[in-house]
């Protein structure tokens, strides 16, 4: 197997734990660390025992990867992306995809151009738990699906320095939603609130509606005392509810359909059925992301969260955004789905 060769920008909480993952997996060599603080660069340069820099120009010179993962606050992402990118070096970029729609496309077409592999760690796709919600949507188990509706919320983080909880947060579940609905989004709605900061936003409630008459609703903050990571797929043969700190899925099936159900979607009414506890394959949602961007670079072949995937995530994100200001709803004419 042919040695891949990874680095790490940015190595604070999250980028801690690429550095980590790298560090063990098979076939994959973690060659340094680079950080613009020089005692947290050190510090985990020496839990590695990898060379550590502070800045990619001397990362880039001194051991050239083969991969990055960029972990680095959002207004960075662009500036530091497209240096590696211009270098050849293939690149996994945190969510959101850039700080801006325009810094996003600019990523895109420079990693289409040096045939580089770009990657975007909406880290959410790989629970096990939605992963199996998915495949179960899919195959018809809640039939027709009504509404997708997501809580993330918890205190404030104070390592956020340059964004929204829209950006921030919400980008997780408005690709969520996007991905389990999968149809093209229509319509949003949003609404935040200003508290602990007086330049952005701290609460939001979204609506999207999309072309297939679904709907998904948001709620997220970092004003809440305890964490909470949630989701519910409402469909007309019942309700999945999955809990994503836990990694747990239940099913909750809808009494009143009857035996014979067929694609009519003929619904005699809702009432309680049985509830099914769903078994599932456990894993560390960061190590099969960080598995599958590995494995993209190795075959030549698209990651699950593209480039392009995590720009029209950006893009109704700062759209919601707009709205809010606006008071208005917002109909969305969406460059891709």
């Amino acid at each position: 197997m042919l040695m891949i060769r990874a680095a790490v920008v940015g190595v604070g909480s999250m980028g801690n734990n690429h550095a980590r993952i790298y560090r063990e997996m098979d076939g994959v060599e973690l060659v340094c660390v680079v950080d613009q603080d020089p005692a947290t660069a050190a510090r985990v340069g020496a839990r590695y025992s990898v060379p550590s820099f502070t800045d990619v120009e001397a990362m880039l010179a001194a051991r050239k990867p083969d991969l990055v993962s960029l972990a680095v606050p959002t207004g960075l992402h662009y500036a530091i992306g497209s240096q590696l990118i211009q270098q050849g070096v293939h690149l996994l970029i945190e969510k959101p995809i850039a700080a801006t729609v325009e810094e996003g496309e600019k990523l895109i077409e420079l990693a289409s151009k040096h045939g580089v592999i770009l990657a975007v760690g909406h880290i959410e796709r790989f629970n096990p738990a939605v992963m199996e919600l998915e495949r179960r949507l899919r195959d018809g188990m809640a039939g027709r699906i009504y509404q997708v509706h997501t809580q993330r919320l918890g205190p404030y983080p104070s390592r956020i320095r340059d964004a929204g909880v829209v950006i921030d947060l919400a980008t997780h579940d408005i690709d969520l939603i996007r991905w389990l609905i999968n149809d093209q989004i229509v319509r949003i709605h949003g609404e935040t609130l200003q508290s602990i900061n007086s330049d952005r936003e701290d609460m939001f409630n979204g609506l999207m509606r999309f072309g297939n008459g679904a709907m998904g609703v948001l709620n997220v903050n970092w004003m809440t005392p305890t964490k909470v990571r949630s989701l519910t797929a409402t469909g007309a043969r019942g309700m999945f509810v999955c809990n994503l700190l836990s990694q747990e899925l239940t099913f909750y099936e809808n009494g009143e359909v009857r035996d014979g159900w067929d694609a009519l979607n003929i619904l005699y009414g809702v009432s309680e059925g049985n509830v099914i506890g769903l078994r599932l394959h456990r894993h560390e949602p960061l190590m099969a992301e960080l598995s599958d961007f590995v494995s993209a670079v190795r075959e030549q072949r698209q990651p699950v969260v593209t480039g392009e995937s995590a720009l029209e995530t950006l893009r109704i994100a700062t759209q919601f955004v707009c709205s809010a200001n606006a008071v208005e709803a917002v109909s969305v004419e969406s460059a891709a789905n």
